[in-house]
């Protein structure tokens, strides 16, 4: 157990899996570091991993990826897409400054300028952020197992998709109760921002049978209906998954009132 800025992190092996690693923070699973960077252990990291494979293979330049991760943990997804877009820059906002230092110390993380490591708030540094100066937008921000209120707002969406290029994509991973409150409220907010919007879950998920997550997609370029080759990726995964389109996805949070930073 090592003290952190924010509280304690503690470093376990992993014991069904030769050379890799559990990170917990205050307590809960953060982060996964497996030998091989492009073996991701969260589902939900692995379907976000699918996205963005479509998402560039169909919209960005992969030799110019510009990609922030608000929330960084061990920075598992930003080493996986070090490894899959080599020339991509990857800037990581993390609250912990000693959590960063500690996971550099720990682990043989790509360097500046492929990963950078930002100390700060995801939204005051998100507040910063230059117009079209990114492509992905990955929120990954935890305290404890809830995402901030902060970054889960209208205005926070809107800022989002104003640092966006006019083809970018954002992601969120939406930690969820069964009844799916946190999801609906966040996708209505979303909707206020970006034009288009979709998700991606597990079935059971979204038949509200247990808590888990759900990744939530904005952008304004429209998301595609039937994307075979995703779909393909996604029930493929160790955990399936359903990707749902714009149609269900506003149907979905249909009556669900989004969440204002001093409107709540």
């Amino acid at each position: 157990m090592y003290p952190t800025t924010t509280g304690e992190v503690e470093l376990r092996p992993d014991s069904f899996q030769s050379g890799a690693w559990e990170i917990l923070v205050n307590g809960v699973p953060s982060s996964h570091i497996a030998v091989d960077p492009l073996d991701l252990h969260y589902e939900y990291m692995r379907w976000i991993a699918a996205a963005i494979r479509y998402f560039v293979d169909s919209h960005l330049d992969p030799q110019q990826l510009r990609i922030t991760h608000l929330g960084g943990g061990a920075c598992s997804i930003a080493r996986y897409l070090v490894a899959t877009y080599p020339r991509s820059r990857n800037t990581v906002v993390e609250l912990d400054g000693e959590l960063a230092r500690l996971v550099r110390l720990w682990f043989d993380l790509p360097r500046s300028p492929q990963l950078k490591i930002r100390q700060g708030d995801a939204r005051d540094i998100s507040n910063k952020f230059l117009a079209h100066s990114r492509d992905i937008i990955i929120r990954d921000v935890f305290a404890g197992s809830t995402t901030p209120l902060s970054v889960s707002t209208v205005e926070f969406f809107r800022t989002a998709a104003t640092a966006l290029a006019p083809n970018g994509l954002y992601i969120a991973n939406c930690g969820d109760r069964s009844n799916l409150a946190n999801a609906r409220a966040e996708l209505a907010g979303m909707s206020e921002a970006f034009a288009h919007i979709a998700c991606i879950a597990s079935p059971s998920m979204l038949k509200g049978r247990h808590s888990g997550n759900i990744i939530l997609l904005g952008s304004q370029l429209p998301l595609p209906e039937q994307p075979a080759q995703l779909t393909k990726l996604l029930l493929a995964d160790r955990v399936p998954a359903h990707y749902k389109n714009e149609l269900w996805t506003r149907k979905f949070f249909t009556g669900s009132k989004p969440w204002f930073d001093h409107k709540n």
